[in-house]
């Protein structure tokens, strides 16, 4: 079953962002993840409104698949580094219908 990783990023600094991405691909890509969206451009339509700069969302063939990226020794460093120059929400979603 594929599971999809939503993600709110709101940076702090601008410390790590150069740095990120091409670590982060790789190690996504090495885990069959693969991004569906990640983008500033987004609307609320329903809710409150937050200020969010970035939304991310990744398909991962596996919940193991999304738990072995988010344990990798090669990707720590990148995300302590968002995680502490960031304001940062990551919810992992199964690709289920459980109201169908």
């Amino acid at each position: 079953m594929a599971y999809y990783s939503v993600l709110e990023v709101t940076p702090t600094s601008t410390d790590w962002l150069a740095d990120y991405p091409p670590v982060t691909n790789a190690r996504l890509a090495a885990h069959g993840g693969r991004y569906l969206a990640r983008t500033t451009s987004h609307e609320r339509l329903e809710g409150e409104a937050n200020e969010v700069a970035l939304r991310v969302i990744i398909e991962w063939p596996s919940r193991e698949a999304a738990l072995a990226f988010m344990n990798d020794p090669e990707y720590a460093p990148q995300l302590k580094a968002r995680q502490a120059g960031s304001v940062s929400t990551h919810v992992l979603i199964a690709g289920s219908d459980d109201l169908g």
